[in-house]
């Protein structure tokens, strides 16, 4: 067995808000798919799957748990200050760590956290 593709799947208080900060400050494409309550955003080979719902807990409230993705990049500083000019919300600044990757970490408009890096060695 081998996994083959990773994609992941996310709840949204307000779909239009969310594909609007993923398309203009993460660069992301949007899909839309005949269902209004999904989007799909994909960047590359990243790949998301956003459903409205509007009661949900909101991810700002979920602490360290709103995290959900990691995602590689080959040109982490020219992305990152992509992120930053577009206004996106930092919330850990470009660093490179001791396991060897340089990376930063944005919250969404819903409030998850999503980390960016890049291998350094």
């Amino acid at each position: 067995m081998k996994i083959t593709e990773s994609r992941h799947v996310i709840a949204v208080p307000d779909l239009e808000r969310s594909l609007a900060f993923y398309r203009d400050v993460l660069g992301f494409q949007i899909a839309e798919i005949g269902d209004p309550g999904w989007r799909f955003y994909f960047k590359d080979k990243a790949f998301i799957m956003a459903g409205e719902c509007r009661d949900a807990i909101s991810p700002r409230d979920l602490g360290d748990h709103s995290y959900f993705a990691y995602f590689e990049l080959n040109d982490v500083d020219d992305y990152y200050a992509s992120v930053c000019r577009a206004g996106g919300e930092i919330t850990k600044k470009l660093k490179v760590e001791p396991w060897g990757m340089k990376e930063f970490g944005v919250r969404t408009i819903d409030g998850h956290r999503i980390m960016f890096g890049e291998e350094t060695s």
